[in-house]
């Protein structure tokens, strides 16, 4: 029998871990629940992100994360936390999505089939 994949954890790069779990917490709903001096992770509804210091923008500009979500009640959220995003849009693919960028440039695209 083949070994199964549990998930998938995204490891975003991250200019102040502090500023990042600040953010992830109070905007986007996360919990803090991990802490190390060089590594944070948070979690929300069974989804984790992990953060690592790096102190070049160039990176945390470049990446990104998809997370499968109900895009319309997370940007009502959002939005009354006082995120100023734009709303979810039906893209070619056949995902409504909503885009997301941390303090430090990393993209969260929240996404669900239409």
């Amino acid at each position: 029998m083949a070994a199964d994949i549990q998930s998938t954890v995204p490891v975003l790069p991250s200019l102040d871990l502090q500023q990042s779990v600040d953010f992830y917490t109070a905007k986007l709903g996360f919990k803090e629940v991990g802490r190390y001096p060089d590594y944070a992770i948070v979690s929300r509804d069974g989804c984790e992100i992990h953060f690592w210091p790096c102190d070049d923008r160039r990176i945390a500009e470049a990446s990104s994360c998809y997370i499968r979500a109900n895009t319309r009640e997370l940007y009502q959220e959002f939005v009354s936390k006082g995120l100023n995003i734009q709303e979810p849009v039906v893209r070619e693919w056949g995902m409504r999505e909503l885009y997301v960028i941390d303090p430090h440039g990393n993209l969260l695209k929240f996404g669900e089939s239409v």
